[in-house]
């Protein structure tokens, strides 16, 4: 059986530990990466826009010794021009592990049905696993463990909200997530994530979330796709800035954490993601880290 990586639950706790262990063991010595891409390839299909995913997912595979092919949506025309299946198995033919970040999240499962090579969620309407991952590399590398600790999501109940979950549920990671009415993340996720054993908890004031955490996290309020609702999420989202005063109450320890892209002035204050709490670039960084160590997982594992 081919185990693919569409969300975070798709790891058992052990299985999380040793992607972040490998993660981090191939960051400090890279001489020691294995490359069991070598001679191979992969396929990685972009639906909508990447500047972190796409680079950071590229460059694994060149840290693995294979070639990505990267495709734009409107060259493949999943859906429209072919099916997602018929997509899948033409690429399956050609490379053994298909990447995607889709629209729709259940042309990921669509995928996964019809081949037997791992299938990679590069970011879909439901799931961001692998920045996740990289949100989790961050936290450790800052704390040492992040069990126990606390994270505060401030913003959109989004995808990204829900990778964390259940992250965090896996992980021993306490999550409060703070979002206006109307955006808070959906209860079949936290019902999710708390049947996994996590200390998933959704309020309404951000100051509630942010009182006490160890990390505050948040992210853009308008996502790709949403530009015709900017207007109405910015009056929703209104008290839910990450600034200084917020970031006070906080753990005096506490660090800031973002997927980018960041909009100063709205989701987050200049003074909060350009100052010392910041880990912005060290979570971005650890991208490239956590997909390499995910791909050696997928090739052992499938």
């Amino acid at each position: 059986m081919t185990r693919s990586l569409l969300e975070i639950d798709d790891l058992d706790p052990a299985r999380l530990t040793r992607i972040l262990d490998e993660a981090e063991r191939g960051r400090k010595d890279p001489a020691s990466i294995p490359k069991p891409l070598t001679g191979r390839g992969v396929a990685a299909v972009f639906e909508k826009p990447s500047a972190r995913t796409r680079t950071s997912f590229e460059m694994a595979v060149v840290a693995l010794g294979g070639h990505a092919v990267v495709l734009q949506g409107v060259e493949v025309g999943m859906g429209t021009r072919e099916s997602v299946a018929d997509v899948a198995r033409t690429l399956a033919g050609f490379t053994c592990v298909i990447a995607a970040r889709v629209f729709d999240h259940l042309s990921l499962v669509e995928m996964t049905d019809a081949v037997d090579v791992p299938i990679v969620n590069l970011l879909s309407d439901r799931a961001h696993p692998l920045q996740a991952l990289a949100d989790l590399l961050t936290l450790r590398d800052r704390f040492g463990s992040v069990e126990g600790r606390r994270l505060a999501y401030i913003g959109d109940g989004n995808n990204v909200a829900a990778s964390l979950a259940y992250a965090a549920a896996l992980s021993g990671l306490e999550l409060v997530i703070a979002s206006p009415s109307g955006f808070e993340l959906p209860d079949p996720i936290i019902e999710g994530a708390r049947n996994l054993g996590g200390s998933v908890e959704q309020v309404s004031d951000p100051y509630d979330a942010a009182r006490g955490a160890d990390a505050l996290y948040t992210d853009v309020w308008t996502s790709m796709g949403q530009e015709d609702e900017r207007a109405a999420r910015l009056a929703s989202f209104a008290g839910y800035t990450i600034d200084d005063a917020m970031l006070a109450v906080a753990d005096p320890g506490a660090c800031f954490l973002h997927c980018l892209p960041a909009h100063r002035g709205e989701e987050v204050a200049a003074s909060v993601i350009d100052g010392p709490a910041s880990l912005v670039w060290e979570q971005a960084a650890n991208r490239l880290h956590v997909a390499r160590a995910a791909l050696v997982d997928l090739l052992e594992e499938g």
